[in-house]
């Protein structure tokens, strides 16, 4: 099942919506026709979603748009119940770069809520807050209101949300960034539990917000510990030597003989010149000899000029390939040859040979 549906590309960015807002719109427009039994304050109701969701999205442009001018793309922008996830490439390396992306989500916000404000006061159409509840008073002090929120809890210190970027990035500029990111996690972990001990009391939606802030500090965390440990290894210790290819004439019948006799997942594919031109995947293999048959060419459903990474370079660059290009397996050259294969499985079994060599010695010592 496809679990999001694309609503568009704006500024070149893919904006999906994931089926659970779905459920969001469900629960807001039945709390509504339980309230005043009139269909008219339930597309209110949901009117007044869709536009906080706007917002939502011009969040997460802020924060895209401001990773643009630092050369990070965004792979897209997604809308869930709780919010919105801008997928960046990367994050900024610099701790100043970081700040700026953190804090242009909620300056949009900002923006929002002081011209909205403006527009209100010049008409003479504000009230007292008291007289707003979530479902009902001026629509448009509604939406400033909920923008203010917005930057506010968006600022809290906890990763994922902007404010345990923004901690990040200001202790970053002082100590180890590894050290900074810990730090910044074991805060956003302690108001994860804040979150969920106010959760029990009064809002029980407080309590999933608070598992998706510790998991999220957690990730983070594990995250950064990666990147420090994979750092200075090039990228021929760690490749696949022992590989099989295919050329674009053999059929899948031939690839299905290549994964029984073996456990390689993913193939280079190289044609008489011996230049890498494409890599099937186990995924897209299956897929076709369902569809297709095992007589189809492998050239017709391989996936075309995969970006190579040089035995020489480092593993941290290959994963970060691996992650922005899409494909699983990426191959390695050197001096215009295929020399191995390189995906993340490869990275991590790495990883733990040599933290056991390590343990090992340790112990022996």
């Amino acid at each position: 099942m496809k679990w999001q549906w694309k609503l568009g590309t704006f500024a070149g960015i893919d904006v999906y919506i994931h089926v659970t807002f779905l459920l969001l719109i469900g629960w807001v427009g039945y709390s509504h026709w339980l309230e005043h039994r009139s269909w008219l304050e339930v597309l209110k109701g949901i009117g007044f979603i869709l536009v906080l969701f706007l917002c939502v999205i011009l969040h997460e442009y802020g924060h895209a748009l401001t990773a643009r001018k630092y050369g990070i793309r965004t792979r897209d922008i997604t809308l869930y119940p709780i919010g919105g996830v801008a997928r960046l490439e990367r994050m900024p390396e610099k701790p100043i770069e970081e700040l700026w992306v953190a804090l242009m989500g909620p300056a949009v916000n900002v923006v929002i809520a002081a011209g909205l404000f403006a527009y209100l006061f010049l008409t003479g159409s504000l009230v007292p807050l008291g007289e707003l509840t979530v479902a009902s008073g001026n629509f448009l002090e509604r939406v400033m209101t909920v923008n203010i929120s917005l930057v506010l809890f968006n600022l809290i210190p906890a990763f994922p949300m902007d404010g345990g970027r923004v901690l990040r990035a200001l202790l970053a500029m002082r100590m180890d960034y590894v050290r900074a990111t810990q730090i910044a996690a074991n805060i956003g972990q302690g108001m994860a539990f804040l979150l969920g001990f106010i959760g029990l009391f009064s809002n029980p939606f407080l309590l999933f917000i608070a598992f998706f802030v510790y998991i999220g500090a957690s990730q983070e965390a594990s995250a950064v510990q990666m990147k420090n440990v994979i750092g200075g290894i090039p990228v021929g210790r760690a490749m696949l030597t022992d590989y099989k290819s295919l050329s674009p004439r053999d059929t899948l019948s031939r690839m299905a003989q290549l994964i029984l006799a073996g456990s390689q997942h993913d193939f280079p594919v190289i044609d008489d010149g011996d230049r890498v031109v494409g890599i099937v995947t186990r995924d897209d293999f299956l897929s076709a000899l369902t569809q297709h048959g095992q007589n189809v060419a492998v050239s017709a459903i391989m996936r075309s000029n995969p970006p190579e990474i040089d035995s020489y370079d480092m593993v941290e660059t290959a994963l970060n390939r691996i992650q922005e290009s899409g494909f699983p397996t990426l191959p390695v050259t050197h001096a215009g040859h295929l020399v191995g294969l390189i995906t993340a499985e490869n990275i991590a079994e790495y990883l733990m040979i040599r933290t056991a060599l390590r343990t090992s010695q340790a112990v022996t010592i």
